[in-house]
């Protein structure tokens, strides 16, 4: 990763990160394309809102449609008509989130799919086989995510399996080595000296790119911010550091400011589904959550019958021509009589806020103002 520019004031940065699909700006946000889509979005819409990385899952589509099917078709970019960069998480969640029953072993999990209960045994070897079966540039080593009141001994083992299996995930990466670059992941709950033990494993191990896992995961928000702050700056300065699956905008700036590059998060699309949506606004208004400097924004339920008779545009400074020619009386309606255009638009809206954040930290990095 190439380091443009460093704050004065945090520990925020700027920088170019290089893959086999196109450079990316640092820091930056994934949309969530799960399954191999972002729900309710064509790629085109992706590309209209500058979208310059996605996050796919390797659980998802491994169990569906299977890797080998996508491999045939070409690779994952080619299979779902995207082909900007691409980032995959390695599973490890989703097994422990979603399955029926797992077990952890020395070797892997045993679990049975959420889909029909066929058992499974998932290797960190194998988990990269199937990313490198799907052709994405960025994976994720395969970890063991405890949840956020995991009591200290559940944590301590996950840690131990987390750097077994990171070994194994970076000797199978080796041998193979492509133009795919793959990522370590720090574990160890609200402990320091848990998170400190982990990232000693986990960094030397010379990874393409190091992530914080096991953050909001169901721990205090308080303890969340404290663990971040303390160990983000730890990791090495000259690798791309992600803070995986957070968060909220605010939550987003302070990471940023701890030194940040890389977030995901279902956020955006998930409070689409629903209704609510996100926009930019001044700091006087009724409802506003500061961000930095002069920077503030606001969500709101489109469903509220207020309105019902807001003809206004559902964003007038949007640059999607649907938000601007679209009126919030129109959502409402939509969203009332349950039409699908009606999560289109709100996830579009959703979408370029987060987008636009990041390119908004970007130029306040560059200017000194973060």
């Amino acid at each position: 990763m190439q380091i443009l520019q460093k704050s004065k004031k945090s520990k925020a940065r700027t920088g170019k990160l290089k893959t086999s699909h196109g450079v990316i700006n640092t820091p930056f946000f994934m949309p969530i394309a799960t399954k191999g889509a972002v729900k309710n979005l064509s790629t085109y819409d992706l590309d209209e809102l500058g979208t310059e990385i996605i996050l796919a899952n390797t659980y998802h589509l491994y169990l569906q449609p299977g890797e080998k099917l996508i491999k045939k078709a070409g690779g994952l970019h080619k299979y779902m008509n995207w082909f900007g960069p691409i980032l995959t998480d390695s599973g490890g969640y989703q097994v422990f989130s979603l399955a029926k029953i797992r077990k952890i072993k020395q070797d892997g999990v045993e679990f049975q799919s959420h889909l029909d209960g066929s058992k499974h045994f998932l290797t960190p070897e194998k988990s990269i086989q199937i990313q490198q079966d799907l052709g994405i540039d960025i994976m994720m080593a395969l970890d063991v995510c405890p949840p956020g009141d995991s009591n200290q001994k559940e944590i301590i083992k996950a840690c131990d399996t987390t750097y077994e299996w990171a070994k194994k995930c970076f000797k199978a990466w080796q041998k193979t080595k492509k133009k795919q670059q793959l990522f370590g992941i720090i574990q160890g709950g609200i402990y320091k000296k848990l998170r400190d033990q982990s990232l000693k494993q986990i960094t030397s191990l010379d990874f393409s790119g190091y992530a914080i896992g096991g953050l909001a995961v169901g721990e205090d928000r308080k303890d969340m911010y404290k663990v971040l702050e303390y160990i983000a700056p730890k990791l090495p300065e000259n690798k791309p550091r992600y803070l995986m699956g957070l968060g909220r905008p605010e939550e987003l700036v302070f990471a940023i400011k701890q030194g940040i590059d890389m977030f995901d998060c279902v956020i955006p699309t998930r409070e689409a589904r629903h209704g609510r949506l996100y926009q930019f606004c001044t700091q006087r208004e009724k409802g506003a959550i500061k961000l930095f400097d002069n920077l503030a924004y606001k969500t709101s339920i489109i469903k509220n019958e207020k309105n019902k008779l807001d003809f206004s545009p559902i964003n007038n400074k949007s640059e999607v021509k649907l938000l601007r020619q679209y009126t919030k009386s129109y959502l409402h309606h939509l969203f009332k009589i349950q039409e699908g255009l009606g999560l289109r638009l709100a996830t579009l809206n959703n979408l370029e806020f987060y987008l636009d954040l990041m390119r908004k930290i970007q130029s306040a990095i560059r200017q000194g103002k973060l």
